[in-house]
């Protein structure tokens, strides 16, 4: 099973569909689509999270180099 944290998400129905069709045109699942958005949206406004443990130990061996 995945280790993603799940939520509940209300959605206004046409911003749900906006992103069913970009999803679509992009070849990705609906919350593939949110998720990639939501990355999008937090690396531009200086917020990224890491995307997992690669990104931490990648970090922790710059730190040490």
């Amino acid at each position: 099973m995945s280790d993603k944290k799940r939520f509940l998400l209300r959605i206004d129905p046409a911003v749900y569909a906006a992103l069913e069709k970009w999803a679509a045109d992009d070849l990705r699942s609906v919350n593939a689509q949110i998720e990639f958005v939501l990355k999008e949206a937090l690396a531009r406004a200086g917020r990224r999270a890491p995307d997992g443990p690669s990104d931490a130990a990648s970090r922790e061996e710059a730190d040490d180099g």
